[in-house]
């Protein structure tokens, strides 16, 4: 599972990426104490982003992979 982040005007910046089987790798500049990702089975996810602040604004995405 992969989360981007698009802010207005600005092109897609990967988030973080997650699996099942490690733990979740985050970008430059992007953290866990930011953008918590739940992942419990293997067709479920959630990402939360806490304390959000205009600096936020953004449309996010997540994307899928079977590999």
């Amino acid at each position: 599972m992969f989360w981007y982040q698009q802010p207005p005007r600005n092109g897609l910046k990967l988030i973080v990426s997650s699996s099942t089987w490690s733990h979740n790798s985050y970008e430059h500049g992007y953290s866990e104490a930011k953008f918590e990702v739940n992942r419990e089975s293997t067709d479920y996810a959630v990402m939360t982003i806490k304390n959000v602040t205009p600096k936020d604004e953004a449309t996010y995405f997540c994307a899928a992979s079977d590999h």
